[in-house]
């Protein structure tokens, strides 16, 4: 055998190993949709917002969560605490979303790219990590500003079923609160409340996916209850199902130290899911830092 006879055969050779490794890499790396649209509910929802305010005690909120419709049912709750730093200005919250169960149809199945070959299973959640700041104190002419920026860890359990994802993630945003005092009998306030931020969160092969930030709401407030409606999402680069937009309602009914709030939450794009949630929030004196 010649050199060059030789030379194509080592050639050739190298050049099928090459095409099976990358078939088989393909079948055991698959491109992976790191959106709210291609995994679980809580995988990377759109970010809650307050009314623009830093609470003056520490709060304590636990809550259920009901996910369902469109093939994919999940329950589970989450716990969420804000320890106010310094009250009503510096503020520090966790909140983590908890252990949860599911069931997905085989459709949702093949459509998110699932393995294993379960349909139904449970998984533990994600931790977020936030700092709150108040910017600029509400006059008559002027508004709230607060500055949030958040971590959220790569803690969340289930990646190959496509519950959580195996990255982390951050934003950073502003909340712009306003009150106005209809002096009604019926009504005492009403606060409207501005989202705009940045998210960004790691996908696949380290490509990192970044979104404008958004929302609003309106908050209408009496002695006995608060009635919240928000339009709020975040919307992703890469149109891989990742610009999630939702409208939720929630009711809360105001007790001395503690409140009930019952929400229904809507995905018209990219989160594919309704939403019930029904929870407590505590206000906790004893645990609020105090400073002489």
């Amino acid at each position: 055998m010649t050199k060059n006879k030789i030379l194509y055969t080592i050639i050739l050779l190298l050049f099928f190993v090459s095409a099976s490794y990358g078939n088989n890499a393909y079948h055991c790396f698959p491109w992976i949709n790191y959106s709210s649209a291609y995994f679980g509910p809580n995988a990377l929802p759109v970010p809650e917002f307050s009314d623009a305010t830093i609470p003056k005690e520490t709060t304590l909120r636990l809550s259920g969560n009901h996910f369902f419709g469109f093939g994919d049912v999940t329950t589970g709750f989450d716990l969420r605490i804000e320890i106010p730093l310094l009250p009503e200005r510096v503020s520090f919250k966790i909140w983590y979303t908890g252990f949860e169960t599911w069931r997905v149809t085989q459709e949702i199945y093949d459509h998110r790219n699932m393995l294993g070959g379960n349909l139904r299973g449970t998984a533990w959640g994600e931790f977020y990590l936030k700092t709150r700041m108040l910017l600029l104190t509400e006059r008559e002419r002027r508004p709230n500003i607060i500055l949030n920026s958040a971590l959220k860890a790569a803690a969340g359990t289930n990646f190959e079923q496509r519950r959580h994802f195996d990255t982390p993630g951050y934003y950073f945003s502003v909340e712009i609160g306003k009150s106005f005092f209809p002096r009604r009998r019926f009504l005492d306030e009403i606060r409207t409340v501005a989202h705009l931020g940045f998210l960004c969160w790691e996908t696949t092969n380290s490509t990192q996916n970044d979104a404008p930030l958004y929302g609003g709401k309106i908050i209408l407030r009496n002695r006995l209850f608060d009635f919240e409606n928000t339009l709020s999402g975040y919307y992703g680069w890469m149109n891989n199902g990742d610009a999630p937009l939702v409208v939720s309602s929630r009711l809360t009914f105001k007790q001395p130290n503690f409140n009930f709030f019952l929400q229904y939450l809507y995905g018209i794009n990219d989160f594919p899911f309704h939403h019930i949630q029904a929870g407590i929030a505590i206000r906790l004196p004893s645990l609020t830092p105090r400073y002489i």
